[in-house]
């Protein structure tokens, strides 16, 4: 019994050496060794234990061979540095075998059972409990911000997934998720309403008109300011449906309401739309503007004349005159562009030829004439390969003639201003009516000489682009002549220039009316009472602590000091009047590239502090109603047929929650914003 005791103990006290078992000869007598703990690291997987010496121990990869040391005596090194060698990649043997097996096909197990799976410990992680309530605010978060359909809720292979995913949740129905769509609407509505109401400026309005298969019309109301940072925003208000949209009163019905939705009543400054309005109907609008006289500068203040839906209606012209060439182009790069065999010999004659262009040829949007532009001038630079591809590709019978890229190159140089000015609209960072004040003129001018041409394609092009620029300009310039006024890059240096040149001995007529205009509406400014505006209330409550407030309270009350307030106003009239006077006879800042009008009204707010609120609201004011992903559409905008099957507090609440979405949490931070002002 003694006997067999030995050898059971030599039997199960087996020492490591490449999986084998050694049994030690009776004759030599081991030292009871302890018994050892039965290795459950992953590393093993992919490491054997080897014997080096006696005492000393390896652990060698079986990936790649390499080793790393174990134990040494009674000290053990642990596993923490093999699985770096495994896990950081390091095993260059190991990470072949990962990308063989990445692409490995699936083998369906046998039986009906799957292999037995090794369990390793895992870090803890907390528990997350199931919320069934933010589910539903994340799905309508998700419809909202990806514009889904409400009713995907209810399609079968969204109940599937969800089930799949989450055995709990409990599926909801339609009007379920509408009423969560416009809970979050209203959530973000709160937010948004305590962004703008402490603004200290005044604020602008575009009016985008929308279409509907049933004649509707939906007037997308977008709020333009300038917040204390002095920087400009933007945020989509409302969208009314106006059952009659062409009606004398749509438009003026759709601005006093959201005037009184967002309680703006006596803010507004601007008013910029694309819809045709008749003379009745900007007669409905004007007592909407918070100016005492809503003739000023001739009435500009209410644009009905969007600068994008202007360039896009000359960029019609341009391609209409054009159309059987740009057909034909449109025609050569679809053969290339929709074959990868018909591509590869096309690049293979561009090689060939050494053709230096590096556009790109792309088949255009026929709704969005930028698309139709770039691909006129990607063609035009790669015409020497469109000549010779039938060289390479006999098939190919659609190259355009001489003459026909000629006329080609002609499309471009019209279209290619027109496009520089659209572009600048689509970024929302920067006041846009000084640039465009540029921009009109440069292609007011450029059409002017293009008129004189000896070509009558060129020629006749021209004027009809031109009557359309000249409308705008009618409408626009003293507005925009205005903004420009407030760059102190310019000021009336640049009004005074550029209207001697498109006017000629009328300019002075003009000019004039830019100058009073910027001293009446001066005049308007200076009559605010200066304690009361919130400008000033901010800028002098920045920084007053609250061992102060009683204090300062006091001081400035209506009791102490609102006789004050009358004889500033009754005496240093002619000394505000001279601060309009003093901006526009100093000195002209330097024509920089980079140059941050906002930034430098900003830090002057205190040198010009009546000038500088005006500034703040002439510099918020919009030339385009056009939304930045709508500034070069053809045609009119129309709401898709499943949107127009909703109730209009529902399309209201969908769309304008995505706006808000957007801007994260920066409205939230409004409150910090006006204590650092």
């Amino acid at each position: 019994m003694e006997e067999m005791t030995e050898v059971t103990e030599m039997e199960t006290a087996p020492m490591e050496n490449n999986n084998e078992l050694v049994l030690v000869s009776p004759e030599i007598q081991p030292e009871p060794q302890p018994k050892r703990r039965k290795k459950k690291s992953m590393v093993w997987e992919y490491f054997t234990i080897e014997n080096v010496s006696p005492g000393c121990r390896r652990a060698c990869c079986n990936r790649c061979k390499q080793s790393f040391a174990y134990s040494t005596g009674s000290k053990v090194a642990g596993t923490s540095h093999l699985k770096r060698h495994i896990a950081k990649g390091t095993c260059r043997a190991f990470l072949r075998d990962q990308d063989n097996n990445q692409f490995s096909p699936y083998t369906p197990t046998v039986g009906g059972s799957e292999p037995r799976k090794r369990r390793y410990r895992i870090p803890s992680s907390a528990f997350i409990p199931f919320d069934q309530d933010r589910c539903r605010l994340e799905i309508a978060r998700m419809i909202i911000m990806h514009e889904y359909p409400l009713h995907m809720v209810e399609h079968p292979g969204f109940i599937a997934f969800v089930q799949n995913l989450q055995p709990r949740f409990d599926k909801v129905s339609f009007n379920t998720i509408q009423g969560d769509c416009v809970a979050t609407y209203l959530r973000e509505k709160q937010s948004v309403m305590k962004f703008i109401e402490g603004i200290p400026g005044r604020v602008c309005l575009t009016l985008d008109m929308w279409t509907s298969k049933q004649t509707l019309g939906y007037v997308f109301i977008t709020g333009h300011f300038i917040d204390f940072e002095w920087k400009l925003q933007r945020r989509v208000f409302n969208v009314i449906m106006e059952p009659y949209p062409d009606s004398n009163s749509a438009l003026s019905h759709a601005v006093a309401a959201c005037l009184s939705d967002w309680s703006l009543e006596g803010k507004l400054f601007s008013l910029t739309f694309n819809h045709p309005t008749s003379e009745a109907g900007l007669e409905n609008l004007r007592p909407l503007l918070c100016t005492k006289n809503p003739l000023i500068l001739n009435g500009q203040l209410l644009l009905g004349n969007c600068v994008a839906r202007t360039l896009s209606s000359m960029a019609k012209d341009v391609l209409g005159a054009g159309q059987e060439i740009v057909k034909k182009i449109r025609d050569s790069v679809k053969y290339v562009t929709t074959s990868d065999l018909h591509d590869e010999k096309f690049f293979h004659v561009k090689d060939q030829l050494q053709v230096p262009s590096e556009k790109s040829l792309i088949l255009d949007d026929q709704t969005q004439w930028n698309t139709t532009y770039q691909m006129l001038a990607a063609a035009t630079e790669l015409k020497e390969v469109f000549n010779c591809l039938d060289t390479s590709d006999p098939d190919y019978k659609l190259a355009p003639s001489v003459d026909d890229w000629k006329l080609a190159e002609t499309l471009c140089t019209f279209l290619k201003p027109l496009f520089n000015a659209a572009s600048i609209l689509t970024t929302t960072t920067n006041p846009t009516a000084i640039t465009f004040f540029h921009e009109a003129w440069k292609i007011h001018t450029d059409l002017g000489r293009s008129i004189t041409s000896e070509d009558p394609f060129i020629s006749n092009l021209a004027k009809s682009m031109q009557e359309k620029i000249d409308k705008y300009w009618r409408d626009c310039s003293l507005i925009l002549a205005i903004a420009v006024v407030m760059d102190p890059r310019f000021k009336m240096k640049l009004v005074e220039f550029s209207f001697t040149k498109i006017y000629g001995e009328e300019a002075p007529a003009f000019i004039k009316i830019v100058d009073d205009g910027i001293h009446e509406l001066f005049h308007e400014y200076v009559a605010l009472p200066l304690p009361l505006t919130p400008t000033y209330a901010d800028e002098g409550n920045a920084g007053i602590g609250k061992g102060d407030e009683s204090h300062q309270g006091n001081l400035l009350s209506d009791q102490g000091l609102s006789d004050f307030d009358v004889y500033i106003m009754e005496t240093s009239n002619q000394q505000m009047k001279s601060e309009v006077d003093q901006y526009l006879e100093e000195s002209l800042l330097p024509r920089v590239q980079e140059f941050d009008v906002l930034g430098w009204w900003k830090l002057n707010k205190m040198k010009y502090p009546t000038l500088s609120k005006m500034a703040r609201d002439i510099l918020s004011i919009p030339v385009s109603a056009a939304a930045p992903d709508s500034v070069f559409d053809i045609t009119i905008k129309q709401l898709d047929e499943y949107r127009s099957s909703l109730r209009p507090e529902t399309v209201e609440a969908l769309i304008c929650a995505k706006d808000w979405l957007q801007y994260g949490s920066e409205v939230a931070s409004n409150a910090l914003v006006k204590m650092e002002f």
